[in-house]
């Protein structure tokens, strides 16, 4: 494992007690001769300066702590796993399926993987999303969807170059193993243990009863062209970033080189953080 000489903290501002948690972890880290720099956010709640934004801060570090809730990992996963930095997500939320590290385990957590501990490390993979302007990538799903006023969208859908349907839906997930528990779930698709190589495909209202949410391979390549004219259509990653898309745009996805290195408590598994933040198999 890479010697850990720097660690980067990103946070989720309006968590309760963030600047006692940050402070203590700072203390933690400073004790050990590990270097910490702080996203914007972190510095101002500290009065340390400016920080460093976002977006630049898994190019500087060998680690990333994440204090928040899956929003706030999902917003830097992207550029972590392109650096091959691994990430610990520290739940300061409710849910938290990728923040799943729960406050009191944290220093175990960590104490484990600086410990050189890899087995606490969790290869999850993540998609690349290509349009006529921009690469984009994303740990768990591509959504394409309506706005708020527009009405039913149709799309065209080929895998691995061989058209499979022409569809009419609110509009369609893709998403990952990891992304499984997120927006998929919810629009009916199943649960997929993330190491299992493959993609979803699930649809948000579909038109028709018999078009229902799919698991294909995660060597597939999937395109995706909007057929209808004149509606607003976005295309979103992650629920974080995107762009609008009009008739004729294509959208291409498949599974990315990049995989996020996400760091786990070593006192729980997949299935037991599925019964404590679903319930799962309980009733």
């Amino acid at each position: 494992m890479k010697k850990i000489k720097r660690v980067g903290l990103v946070i989720k501002p309006h968590a309760p007690r963030i600047e006692k948690i940050l402070a203590e972890l700072l203390h933690y880290f400073e004790k050990k001769g590990i270097e910490c720099l702080l996203e914007e956010a972190a510095a101002q709640k500290l009065k340390r300066g400016e920080g460093i934004p976002r977006e630049k801060l898994p190019g500087k570090v060998e680690l990333v702590v994440v204090l928040g809730g899956d929003g706030t990992l999902l917003s830097i996963a992207h550029l972590a796993a392109q650096r091959d930095v691994p990430v610990l997500g520290v739940n300061m939320g409710d849910l938290g399926f990728l923040t799943e590290t729960p406050l009191d385990e944290m220093y175990l957590t960590l104490d484990t993987f600086l410990g050189g501990d890899e087995k606490i490390v969790s290869l999850r993979r993540m998609l690349e999303i290509k349009t006529k302007d921009n690469v984009y990538y994303c740990l768990n799903d591509v959504v394409i969807n309506k706005g708020a006023l527009a009405r039913m969208i149709q799309c065209k859908i080929w895998i691995n170059e061989k058209e499979v349907t022409t569809f009419r839906s609110d509009g369609l997930i893709i998403a990952t193993p990891t992304g499984s528990t997120a927006y998929s779930l919810a629009a009916g698709g199943p649960i997929i243990q993330p190491y299992i190589p493959a993609i979803i495909i699930a649809p948000i209202c579909p038109h028709t009863l018999s078009f229902r949410p799919m698991v294909i391979s995660d060597s597939s390549m999937i395109k995706i062209r909007l057929l209808t004219e004149g509606e607003e259509v976005y295309l979103t990653l992650d629920g974080q970033r995107g762009n609008p898309l009009v008739k004729n745009d294509e959208v291409e996805i498949k599974r990315s080189d990049f995989e996020l290195r996400l760091i786990s408590s070593p006192k729980r598994n997949y299935f037991d953080l599925l019964q404590e933040k679903l319930g799962w198999a309980e009733r």
